[in-house]
């Protein structure tokens, strides 16, 4: 082990040979002159000199998210803000710097909100630009508001060619309602069909901003970009703290490396943080002691100290998931400090089962699951189990695309292929049986799972989740979508003519209604340009019933589900068709059935694989032929009595996938 390397190996291991000159990777890239150089190496060459974060008071600080909807160029504009302030340098490599997932790559959308530090010379003095690229999909607002909390102010991007979509409006109000400073920018002017003045004109209509404050850009082209920061300096306030305060850091994400534990994204609400010191944790009430801090650049890159206003990592030593609590308060030894209100826990809109396809699996999974879910904190775990798929948990998720995501990023990030079961959303019940309220010990009981549903006569009324959705489409499809939002059981709230291109629709939708299709038809229905967006409007009561199906009278409890009664007779005969298809034929008939309590609504038969008993009979009496018919048929009966339905996983999971045939 104590061998010199060979030149080659040396070189390899990017090791510096005898009289060689310096390496030739830590040279600073190119960047514009009379900015200060951030550390341009690759991780391999750092940790030699640490950035001294004192040079940057809280008035020269500025952080700021960029927010808008799907697909208007907040990743490209994030980049081009990198390259500006020579974070990165300028090559085509560099797209969506700031996507940094596999899952981001491929499907093009973001998931994580990521932060970086830029360093920007305006008028002489050094400022130190926080930016945090936050997800556009509707699924992931939870990522936008935790985001910003660590703000002061945003970038509002909308697109020249598209306008105002409905992912633009509902980020517009979480900023508002944070009273953050709002700098409207107007992207893609560099498109043939793009028309700023009358997206300008939907931003002065719909949230009251003055025409002129809107920058119009090319983020792909670069152009204008720099007014942005400039605006970013003019407009958004520094933070309001001081380092001379006992240390407050705020936990707004946090991520797992193997190799040095849990590494945390913390915002400074006051005093410094540096290496060396013991912290304690406001929710776990553990001491830590700091090994590193630093600042995202985007990469890691370590500093002697952070103090109050800038945004950073942490690295103490937390080995374990449940440690870094997203929303908690850090702080010194023997300092404590008043909590920050943290966030408000995510609610979850969509429930699914989550089982190993092999049992041995199980323990893999579960350590996999809980660093999954310390990076995406808004997923909630519980414990479940099934007589046919084994042992597995319920996980609550914020919308279906949230589900597809987690599920790809636990094969591709962990490589686990796990069975999900169909979504459901959860229902209430509230109790009128005495016996009911005090095994509970309370009156409401919230329903994940269709087991538990309760019986009709121990409840006084059901509650079903709603959302009150938003609608941006042009005015050709508005009749289409109508019919399709009261197909859905939706109830029209408001309707805006936003300019003579654009409706704005808003409906009460119940959540089980839209949880699965309802994107995909209003897309198919408005060829694309309807946008849809929805927010939690709490429960309201409704007729539910929970739908059995039963296999030849034994009911099959995976395949049980809480359906409103209108749709019972539609959902079951779907169901029943679908099982036909994939049960495999028995020597025996079975009858596939949907059941509402004792009444029976659609039924399948699935006929019994039969052997010509009568080929040997050629001619002579019917008599001989009737009797060898007749034995058979009360095999088949006696058989249908003892034999058991064993319905294979395979049926299972192609049975409780979503529906795509519909």
């Amino acid at each position: 082990m104590g061998m010199a390397l060979s030149g080659r190996a040396a070189l390899r291991w990017g090791a510096r040979l005898p009289g060689a000159g310096p390496c030739p990777w830590a040279a600073p890239l190119c960047r514009p002159a009379g900015r200060p150089a951030p550390s341009q190496r690759p991780y391999s060459a750092r940790g030699k000199e640490k950035l001294d974060m004192s040079t940057y008071p809280v008035e020269s600080i500025r952080n700021f998210s960029i927010i808008a909807h799907v697909d208007h160029g907040k990743s490209t504009l994030a980049d081009r803000l990198l390259e500006i302030t020579g974070t990165i340098s300028k090559t085509d490599h560099n797209k969506q710097v700031l996507d940094k997932l596999q899952v981001e790559r491929e499907r093009g959308i973001t998931v994580k909100a990521q932060s970086a530090s830029l360093f920007y010379n305006h008028e002489g003095i050094n400022y130190l630009l926080n930016l945090i690229d936050t997800p556009g999909h509707v699924d992931f607002s939870y990522e936008v508001s935790r985001s910003l909390s660590a703000c002061q102010g945003v970038i509002l991007v909308v697109d020249a060619n598209e306008g105002i979509q409905a992912q633009t409006v509902a980020n517009f109000y979480l900023a508002f309602e944070a009273q953050l400073s709002i700098i409207p920018v107007i992207n893609k002017i560099d498109l043939k069909n793009a028309d700023p003045e009358r997206v300008e004109k939907q931003i002065e209509k719909l949230f009251d901003i003055p025409r002129d404050e809107c920058i119009r850009i090319s983020a792909k082209q670069g152009t204008n970009v720099e007014k942005v920061l400039q605006k970013v300096i003019e407009k958004i306030p520094s933070p309001q703290c001081n380092t001379a305060d006992p240390l407050k850091a705020l936990v707004f994400d946090s991520t797992f490396d193997h190799y040095r534990g849990v590494i945390a994204n913390i915002a400074l609400f006051g005093g410094e943080i540096a290496k060396g010191q013991k912290i304690v944790s406001a929710h776990t009430k553990k001491r830590y002691e700091v090994s590193e801090v630093g600042i995202l650049t985007p990469n890691e890159q370590p500093t002697h100290k952070l103090y109050a206003g800038q945004v950073g990592y942490l690295i103490a030593g937390m080995k374990e998931v449940t440690e870094a609590q997203i929303g908690d308060t850090l702080f010194l030894f023997k300092q404590p400090v008043e909590p920050l209100p943290g966030f408000k826990s995510a609610k979850p809109m969509v429930f699914a089962g989550m089982y190993p396809i092999d049992q041995t699996e199980y323990n893999n999974l579960k350590s996999a699951l809980e660093r999954l879910t310390l990076n995406d904190s808004s997923v909630t775990v519980h414990r479940d189990s099934s007589l046919a798929l084994g042992a597995g948990w319920r996980l609550g998720f914020l919308g279906l695309l949230h589900m597809e995501v987690f599920n790809q990023r636990l094969e591709q990030e962990y490589n686990m292929s796990v069975i999900l079961t169909a979504p459901t959303v959860p229902y209430k019940a509230v109790l009128s049986s005495a016996k009911l309220i005090k095994e509970y010990g309370k009156d409401q009981i919230t329903i994940i799972n269709p087991a538990q549903f309760p019986d009709k006569l121990s409840v006084s009324e059901y509650l079903e989740p709603t959302v009150l959705g938003t609608i941006v489409t042009p005015p050709e499809y508005i009749g289409k979508i109508i019919t399709l939002c009261q197909d859905r059981r939706a109830v029209q709230k408001d309707m805006l003519y936003i300019d003579e291109n654009r409706v704005m629709l808003k409906y009460l939708f119940p959540l089980n209604e839209i949880v699965v299709d309802f994107y995909d038809a209003l897309k198919s229905l408005s060829s694309g340009y309807a946008s849809f967006d929805y927010e939690d409007a709490g429960y309201q009561s409704a007729d539910l019933i929970k739908m059995d199906i039963l296999l030849n009278g034994n009911p099959v409890e995976e395949l049980a589900t809480i359906i409103h009664n209108d749709k019972a007779y539609a959902a079951g005969k779907l169901l029943c068709e679908r099982l036909k298809e994939t049960i495999p034929r028995q020597l025996f008939e079975i009858a596939i059935q949907a059941a509402i309590g004792k009444k029976i609504i659609a039924r399948e038969t699935l006929k019994a694989y039969r052997k010509n008993v009568v080929a040997k009979c050629y001619g002579g009496d019917i008599t001989r032929r009737m009797k060898l018919l007749k034995r058979q048929a009360e095999g088949k009966r006696l058989m249908r009595k003892i034999g058991n339905v064993e319905v294979p996983r395979d049926a299972f999971i192609r049975v409780l996938k979503r529906e795509t045939d519909k």
